[in-house]
């Protein structure tokens, strides 16, 4: 939320502020204190929230509504409706930015769980709905106790991370639609609470509000601006690489919410575009719920976009287009004038505040007090408990992805290392570990201070003061690593290095790190172990062919517990399992310009594409790479089905495309997919010599790439825990019209007759579709 300021995560924020003063009156309306609301008729919780929310629209001014067209929203005394808040965070963990939520009362810290780009690594949808609804529950109760003004969260990010340089990339799922669709779903699903299959019925615990729609991911590069920016892109990677996820969001996870992003599309800005929020969020997806600006949008629709000539068209653009919340001041200020001058209707605006305020009512808070509200049992002591605090380091340890290791350097043994230096700037820093929009974290330790429980001989040296690294003590560096028996190195990235508002320009390590690094290493006595703590991927290519680097992790930012992640994954009390949920480029792909929004290479230029399903160049680590201290094998079930006979259930005849060897998805219908699915069962093994999860990725691979069609597409991915030697099956349903469809150039989705190959690891298994 980048006009309205950024936010500077301080440990001890709550600490060093108590004397700020927030309004402790509960957001509820409906106060049985209050004689006068038994008359009003949405004050009646039997009643369908559709009319309880009409009832109350028709008892406003014109002037009561337009104010609550902000994010801040004013009390409505008159009818004992309270001031609401819409700001809230809680990307990875209930945050203090936003105005919704504070820490100032009897409660301090939330759990604060890895960033979002580990947490995908896990590839276990499981862990993120658990995620969600820990972060729900907590949001419930610092509500609940008196410390919130809103229970709607703008979380979570399912951007695609197209480009590696994006200084918002931590905050997503990664690069792979089916992933980041996935992610939404479980995240949304868990923070708004069991009651999402309820309808319109159903109680929210919290709202969640995917962001950001749509083709967002470049804030500021080569002097573009994420404020001016038209993205341009093609109907194609519209369909099957941007829109997935948000879609995904609305029709699986049920969100209440979608922002509509700073960026134009295709010379619409996306909070102006009628096709993206009427029709294709609410009509199309069947959105529940209400569509907000990212913060001060509509004021760029006009300011930085200059699509709009006067602030009265920005604002009937907007609300014209379907957007019910503004981010900002801009509509409270101009909607009055909108109207006057002919630009806005009012029933533009009612249609608006039924969306925002039945979000409201379905949060419970037009119930009255807190104890007639389904939620009023979550206490102030279900923050931070010790299982959600487990949770957190579950996460991060399943999350850590083992990039290198050679000759077995991990794991070690505590009773073999009698000494260990510890040696790089994101050794010894909470802030380090815990990434943007993150709230205090109920605990507080670094990498450093758990490693020094391990061994009592730890010696520490940062080598650098920060990530921007001008080394000030190589030296000592050098002579401490010579004089050790082990030396673990914390380097990578931090917030001033990738975050809102700043993109990069490299992908190498910044500053002297490869000099510190090789230099350590060359005089270690053993192969070192390299941690690297970062949202973004890096090109390390020299440390994976150094010798001398026995052993790389990359940890993300792994939030509160992530210390202690690393140092269990380090020992071998965890074995690592994370996949990588991003392809790591070589620093040549700098010379791409962040602004192409192109996913399909393009062999005639010499543009390489983007991501695992269309980059044409060699990564330094590919999507799905991550090794583990267990070895594991697969095989394809001869009882998976390897034909599908397209006319033995239906007739298809009518759906076929012009090139008579496709079908049209859409005119096929579900009723026609449904017939079509089948199983596919993979076998895998552990053979040892530890426990571990293993996250199971499946693919499908065409024949070629004529038509766009991906080099390889993920369609599945399931996580299970096997003991060493224990071999499990895993079970795919597989859906022809949905895993193996292609997306046309107009974006219609096809399934094409002929050869499809289910892939995982090495092995394939070949499926024929037949007319």
């Amino acid at each position: 939320m980048g006009i309205l300021g950024e936010f500077h995560f301080i440990v001890f924020y709550v600490l060093l502020l108590p004397s700020l003063v927030f309004s402790l009156d509960p957001p509820f309306a409906c106060d049985a204190s209050n004689p006068s609301t038994k008359s009003f008729a949405f004050c009646e919780t039997t009643l369908a929230i559709d009319k309880r929310v009409d009832d109350l629209i028709s008892r406003l001014s014109l002037e009561e509504k337009i104010a609550q067209l902000g994010d801040s929203a004013p009390s409505i005394p008159r009818l004992g409706v309270p001031a609401y808040e819409w700001w809230s965070e809680s990307l990875h963990g209930v945050s203090n930015w936003g105005r919704g939520m504070h820490f100032t009362g009897p409660i301090r810290t939330a759990t604060s769980f890895p960033q979002v780009i580990l947490t995908a690594a896990s590839f276990n949808p499981q862990i993120w709905y658990q995620i969600g609804q820990v972060i729900g529950t907590e949001a419930r109760a610092i509500y609940n106790n008196g410390q919130a003004q809103g229970l709607t969260f703008w979380a979570p990010n399912v951007n695609i991370f197209r480009d590696p340089r994006w200084g918002r990339g931590q905050e997503t799922p990664g690069e792979d639609p089916v992933t980041a669709s996935k992610y939404a779903a479980s995240f949304v699903r868990g923070m708004q609470g069991d009651s999402f299959e309820g309808g319109s019925a159903a109680e929210l615990k919290a709202s969640a509000c995917c962001k950001h729609y749509t083709a967002y991911d470049m804030d500021n590069w080569g002097g573009k601006s994420r404020f001016t920016f038209d993205a341009i892109v093609s109907t194609q990677d519209l369909e099957d690489t941007y829109q997935p996820p948000f879609k995904s969001c609305v029709e699986e996870g049920r969100a209440s919410c979608i922002m509509c992003s700073y960026n134009s599309v295709n010379g619409v800005p996306t909070c102006a575009d009628s096709n993206l929020l009427s029709k294709t969020a609410r009509d199309t997806w069947g959105l529940y719920g209400y569509i907000a600006s990212d913060c001060d949008a509509v004021a760029t629709i006009r300011g930085a976009h200059v699509y709009a000539k006067t602030p009265e068209d920005a604002v009937g653009d907007a609300l014209k287009a379907g957007l019910d919340l503004d981010c900002g001041n801009y509509v409270q200020t101009y909607a009055m004038s909108a109207v006057q001058q002919g630009k806005l209707s009012e029933e533009d605006i009612n249609r608006a505040l039924r969306n925002l305020f039945s979000t409201r009512m379905r949060l419970g808070l037009f119930n009255g007090s807190p104890a007639y509200q389904l939620y009023s049992n979550i206490a102030p002591s279900q923050v931070c408990t010790q299982e959600h605090q487990d949770l957190a380091l579950e996460a991060a340890r399943d999350g850590i992805v083992l990039l290198k290791n050679s000759v077995n350097t991990l794991p070690l043994s505590r009773s073999q290392v009698t000494s260990l230096g510890v040696i790089g700037p994101n050794a010894n820093s909470v802030m380090k570990l815990i990434g943007n929009y993150a709230g205090p974290p109920c605990k507080y330790i670094t990498p450093l201070q758990v490693l020094q429980s391990y061994v009592r001989d730890t010696r520490y040296l940062s080598g650098c003061d920060t990530a921007a690294c001008n080394p000030s003590s190589l030296n000592e560096a050098v002579q401490l690593a010579s004089s050790v028996d082990y030396v673990v190195m914390f380097m990578g990235l931090d917030q001033d290095q990738e975050k809102e508002g700043l993109d990069r320009v490299d992908l190498v390590l910044p500053g002297m790190q490869q000099t510190l690094i090789t230099s350590v290493a060359r005089a270690a006595k053993r192969p070192v172990i390299l941690v690297l703590l970062c949202g973004g991927p890096v090109d390390i290519t020299f440390a994976k062919y150094e010798e001398k680097i026995g052993s790389i992790l990359w940890a993300g930012y792994p939030g509160e517990s992530g210390g202690l992640a690393i140092a269990q994954v380090i020992f071998g009390e965890h074995n690592p399992g994370g996949k990588l949920p991003v392809t790591w480029y070589p620093q040549s792909f700098t010379s791409v310009a962040m602004t192409d929004m192109r996913m399909r290479a393009d062999p005639a230029s010499g543009y390489p594409g983007r991501t695992y399903r269309f980059y044409t160049g060699k990564p330094v680590f590919e999507f799905g790479y991550g090794l583990s201290y267990s070895n594991y094998s697969y095989e394809f079930s001869a009882e998976s089905e390897n034909t599908i006979y397209m006319n033995k259930s239906i007739s298809l005849d009518s759906f076929k495309m012009s090139d008579s060897s496709s079908y049209d998805i859409k005119k096929m219908g579900s009723q026609a997919c449904r017939k079509l699915k089948f199983s596919t069962v993979v076998g895998v093994k552990n053979h040892g010599p530890m426990d571990g999860k293993h996250p199971v990725l499946l693919f499908l691979r065409w024949p070629n790439v004529l038509h766009g069609r991906p080099m390889k597409q993920l369609i599945g991915f399931q996580n299970v825990h096997l003991k060493a030697g224990e071999r499990a099956d895993v079970k795919f349903v597989v859906s022809p019209c949905k895993h193996l469809s292609r997306t046309n150039i107009d974006g219609t989705k096809v399934l094409d007759q002929g050869s499809h190959f289910l892939v995982t690891g090495k092995q394939e298994y070949q499926i024929s579709i037949m007319a």
